[in-house]
């Protein structure tokens, strides 16, 4: 039921934004030198290896200019890519990646080769799952690059105050994951994306931060 609901979403997300997209595209184009879409490698499910689809936010060749973890003040941040990153915009195209079977609307958020590394045996069984573009994680820190700009040093926050609740999130899923589950969390991804304050954020992941 997941796999057919991810496929019929992704559909009917990518012609309905159809025109959406191609704005974004053309503005990302003229704004900056560079290709359109990001195609970073991250690690899905059992350890196999894809390229995702985000829509480029920094300049040509950021991940040999500074380090994975990037905060809201990152010099390599476009002017484009600060706006498109405000509103959550540049994760639109991971849909492609759920029509292709690589990732789903819902699950664990793909990591970069060099934070899978770091698991645990217990961490290692998220990579059981099929990665998600947004779950509890994602509602419990829907702004990570404010955060990270609040600290002195980006990657320290993100392996010390980020990463460890963020696993504990996602294991969370793992233990308790079913369709009416999933369909909560898109519900409330909504919701947050579509709050007018940070207060109505902070009300929306106050209680995904602590799963009974």
């Amino acid at each position: 039921m997941k796999r057919v609901f991810d496929i019929g979403m992704a559909f009917i997300f990518l012609v309905v934004l159809c025109p959406l997209l191609t704005v974004i595209s053309v503005l990302i184009k003229t704004s900056s030198p560079g290709p359109v879409f990001y195609r970073g490698e991250r690690v899905g499910r059992r350890g196999r290896i894809f390229r995702i689809f985000k829509f480029r936010t920094m300049v040509v060749d950021a991940e040999r200019i500074g380090g994975p973890s990037t905060a809201d003040d990152d010099p390599r941040i476009t002017s484009m890519g600060r706006r498109l990153r405000k509103f959550k915009l540049d994760e639109l195209p991971q849909s492609i990646n759920v029509l292709r079977g690589e990732m789903s609307f819902v699950g664990p958020r793909p990591e970069v080769r060099h934070y899978v590394d770091m698991y645990t045996e217990k961490e290692k069984a998220l990579l059981s799952l099929k990665p998600g573009i947004t779950d509890w994680a994602s509602l419990w820190n829907n702004d990570e690059g404010a955060l990270l700009a609040a600290g002195s040093d980006p990657e320290k926050t993100y392996l010390e105050t980020i990463r460890p609740e963020k696993i504990r999130l996602q294991l969370k899923y793992l233990e308790d994951h079913s369709f009416l589950t999933d369909l909560r969390i898109i519900a409330l991804t909504i919701r947050a994306l579509f709050a007018r304050s940070g207060s109505d954020l902070a009300v929306t992941a106050r209680p995904l931060g602590k799963p009974a």
